[in-house]
């Protein structure tokens, strides 16, 4: 394979700028080249892009190919040069673009040299990264070159002439061989529109590219030995990223991006902007796509819903992804999966996990939250499920009381997102239920999965999905922050492209590090700080929610809420916990009070004022009161901004 790898969704912007220059300025000397070697309707992006998403299964994992059964991958590499006789303009004009598209030399051999070299100079020249593409006299030979036979397209015969013939040939051999019929389905700029689909399930494809099985290789570890070029798959993916994303009104006016680099010169989306520019508050964010795929609504744990659309593509593409994370997390072939995520309202946890399971060889029993002991029970016993998969402040309350009602109780694999989950807890998963691997997913709804645990993996660092959605952890202007400082969180979906998200502030904190992982994947990893909005600011200090949580593990607490009101001159700060045990109340007021100043009777204001109360509230698991969509326990509540 060549040092330079060539990416197919750049050849797709080629196609798409040729495309718009057709429509838009026809009389210009591209348009007329292009239009010379084939009719409007050949340089069609959107469907061609269908075709090589179909060709490689994922245009968003290319050069990989998962194996959903083995967790191997299979990796596509160019044959090197191939060979294109101009015979016919169509025929040439498609080895051409399947040669780039498998990322080839494409040499053509033509007796109209002046005009396949200008086009090929003239799709160059856009500006975007293509293979080389050589244009030689006819009969010449080229040195380890690969002939290339493109097959003509059989199409209704009152349709040939406009489908693939050009001016040049009308007077001279008939482009296309002719099939008589009907119930074409469309005229003959859709039938054109259609070839290079077409072209892409076709055998003779399947000779312009190299299909390499790596045996015991997962995806994760593909990539991460791939690190020499990280940074031109990524630079290829944001490319793409942008240029569809301004097909909204919203990311109308982007900049064109060329390197990873050019990401810190797009504009950060806060999520007021979202809000207001996503369904139903507004359509900024759509592109005017036929509609396609499935849409989702936020968990509104923090504010008002919104709505998450992903188009079919889109909604493949994290498909693709979910499967091999699964396997990162531990999950493997033949296990037995309660799957206990949150779903209905169109709410996305239950209907996406449920669908990526489905691709996978292992039994899922969908309980969703309305999971109790008695299915758990069931479910070990009568189907010997070794795999839970849920949220950990529904999921805890019910796997101990399955335990309590039945001691022999053992789950293998626990798979945890949505919030983190206590270090306490994960250790009486390991003791009283035999758990070999407590694994967690770092995801949201906006644009789903973010980070993963391995088993080498702890607390709250996490093997990042760079390929699938790009974090950046920045200051609170934006700013990137250097390496290992925290920061607050941008991601960047680079395989969503219906409602884009390009640098939304997601909410979250954490800083990213270099780590060469046991599991054999080297890079960054995420550690997860928890929420930008956690934080705690009374007598005018602050502590942060996640600092709260830490002091109060040797309580076994499972989940903590904070909530800060204000009444008059006089602040008080509502601490509330869940545990598994009983707790005292005034044992761990005293105990926040010694570990955190801020929450202490102690400020430097009059002494005879009474400015600030701490209170407790100590509760059984399932106590705390739940997002009726999401699950989740509202962390901090801050009356004073209400």
């Amino acid at each position: 394979m060549s040092a330079t790898r060539y990416y197919p969704t750049d050849l797709l912007l080629v196609v798409g700028h040729v495309e718009r220059e057709l429509a838009e300025r026809p009389d210009s000397e591209l348009a007329r080249l292009a239009g010379s070697a084939a009719p409007a309707g050949l340089w069609d992006a959107a469907e061609f892009a269908e075709g090589l998403d179909e060709l490689f299964d994922g245009l968003g994992q290319y050069p990989w190919q998962v194996l959903v059964d083995t967790d191997d991958v299979v990796e596509a590499a160019p044959v090197g040069t191939v060979v294109v006789d101009d015979l016919r303009s169509g025929n040439t004009l498609r080895g051409l673009l399947l040669g780039w598209a498998t990322g080839n030399e494409v040499v053509v051999r033509t007796a109209r040299r002046p005009f396949w070299r200008a086009l090929v100079a003239g799709l160059h020249g856009i500006g975007f990264p293509l293979p080389p593409g050589r244009v030689v006299a006819e009969g010449t030979e080229v040195p380890g070159g690969r002939p290339v036979v493109v097959p003509d397209l059989l199409v209704p015969a009152e349709l040939a002439d406009e489908v693939l013939c050009t001016s040049v040939e009308r007077d001279g051999v008939p482009a296309l061989r002719i099939r008589t019929g009907t119930g074409h389905g469309g005229d003959a700029s859709r039938l054109a529109a259609r070839v290079l689909r077409q072209d892409c399930r076709s055998g003779w494809v399947t000779g312009l590219y190299r299909r390499e099985y790596l045996m015991g290789t997962s995806l994760a570890a593909a990539r991460s030995a791939d690190s020499a070029q990280d940074g031109t798959r990524l630079a290829a993916k944001l490319r793409y990223l942008v240029e569809q994303a301004r097909r909204s009104p919203y990311y109308r006016e982007l900049p064109r991006v060329a390197k990873l680099a050019d990401l810190e010169l797009l504009p950060v989306l806060d999520k007021s902007a979202l809000e207001q520019h996503s369904l139903p508050a507004g359509r900024g964010l759509c592109s005017g796509a036929r509609p396609s795929g499935e849409v989702l609504r936020s968990g509104a744990t923090t504010g008002p819903p919104r709505y998450i659309v992903y188009s079919r593509t889109d909604w493949n593409n994290m498909m693709r992804e979910a499967v091999p994370l699964f396997y990162a997390l531990g999950v493997r072939p033949g296990d037995r999966v309660i799957n206990s995520l949150f779903g209905g309202g169109l709410y996305g946890g239950l209907i996406t996990s449920s669908m990526e399971l489905s691709r996978m060889p292992v039994e899922a029993y969908s309980t969703g939250q309305i999971i109790t002991p008695d299915d758990v029970l069931m479910l070990a016993g009568s189907f010997s499920a070794n795999v839970v998969l849920g949220q950990p402040a529904l999921l805890l309350p019910v796997l101990r009381e399955a335990k309590a009602r039945n001691p022999g109780l053992r789950i293998e694999k626990v798979v945890y997102g949505g919030t983190p989950m206590q270090e306490s807890d994960k250790l009486w998963l390991r003791e009283q239920l035999g758990t070999k691997v407590v694994s967690s997913i770092l995801a949201a709804n906006d644009g789903a999965q973010l980070g993963y645990q391995c088993g080498e993996l702890g607390g709250t660092l996490h093997h990042l999905c760079e390929d699938y959605n790009l974090i950046e952890v920045v200051d609170e202007q934006g700013r990137p922050v250097p390496e290992g400082t925290p920061g607050e969180l941008l991601v960047t979906s680079m395989q969503k492209f219906e409602g884009p998200l390009i640098r939304y502030r997601i909410g979250d904190v954490g800083r990213i590090l270099r780590h060469a992982c046991g599991c054999g994947v080297t890079g960054r990893v995420l550690e997860y700080l928890g929420r930008s909005d956690g934080q705690i600011k009374v007598k005018g200090r602050t502590v942060l929610y996640g600092q709260i949580m830490a002091e109060l593990a040797q309580f076994k607490v499972s989940q903590l809420q904070v909530e800060i009101d204000s009444q008059g001159a006089k602040e008080t700060v509502t601490v509330r916990t869940e545990s598994p045990e009983p707790l005292d109340p005034s044992a761990v007021r005293a105990h926040l009070a010694d570990r955190f100043e801020v929450l202490s009777d102690r400020h430097s204001f009059d002494a005879s004022l009474d400015v600030f109360e701490l209170r407790v509230e100590c509760r059984a698991e399932g106590g705390l009161a739940r997002n009726a969509v999401s699950g989740k326990i509202k962390t901090v509540i801050d009356r004073r901004l209400q």
